[in-house]
């Protein structure tokens, strides 16, 4: 018998079967993932080496989808002068950040116990971590920084996959609390809005305080 001209298994293929049963069971196994691809669990060995390893491939998968401003995946870098400002460069990462993981919401507490290795995801990071310099953020502050978009992404994107019914109040309730549940649950891709003012919030606070800086500064 002849043999297949392309392999049966590929570090794609895993990831993309890996993902699968995450967003359908929020885990996944190695024997599953072996059944799920048809094969036996020592053949993924072959092309991966452990469960931590098929996580940084899942990450990786999710994280492919954000693009970089200025990087070929967005068409190339733009005349010089003619970029986005760092804090719309971080509103497009974020974005997109948002936009990926909120497909995959799933896949969010199991990335919270590995390391993050993948050079995808870190060319996210970098990315993030490049803008926030040509913001003015020391190295500390842009480790800071980072933190704060990551959990508030990631948090946004599990509101995004929430129920319609986040919060169902009690008879102890306030009158505040079930007003604005009245108020705002039934609010158009309540979700999103949610998310794109609280990122504004953390923009226009960072830029703020940066044109502070530069002012006691006198720059």
């Amino acid at each position: 018998m002849a043999r297949p001209r392309t392999p049966k298994l590929s570090r794609p293929g895993i990831a993309a079967a890996a993902l699968d049963l995450v967003d359908r069971t929020g885990e996944f196994t190695i024997p599953a993932l072996a059944a799920a691809l048809r094969v036996s669990p020592s053949s993924l060995y072959n092309h991966v080496c452990s469960k931590a390893d098929i996580v940084e491939l899942m990450r990786g998968t999710a994280m492919s989808a954000v693009a970089i401003p200025g990087s070929e995946d967005d068409g190339g870098a733009r005349a010089p002068g003619k970029g986005p400002s760092w804090s719309d460069t971080l509103r497009e990462i974020a974005i997109g950040y948002l936009d990926s993981y909120a497909r995959h919401p799933r896949l969010i507490p199991l990335l919270t116990a590995y390391t993050v290795r993948d050079a995808t995801t870190l060319r996210v990071y970098d990315a993030m971590a490049r803008a926030l310099a040509a913001g003015g953020f020391d190295p500390a502050a842009r480790l800071r920084a980072v933190t704060i978009l990551d959990s508030f992404i990631l948090g946004s994107a599990l509101d995004a996959a929430a129920p319609a019914v986040v919060w169902e109040a009690d008879e102890a309730a306030s009158d505040e609390f079930t007003q604005a549940l009245a108020a705002g649950l039934d609010e158009p891709d309540r979700a999103r809005r949610t998310f794109l003012e609280g990122l504004d919030l953390i923009l226009d606070g960072w830029a703020a305080r940066a044109e502070t800086d530069r002012s006691t500064l006198g720059v």
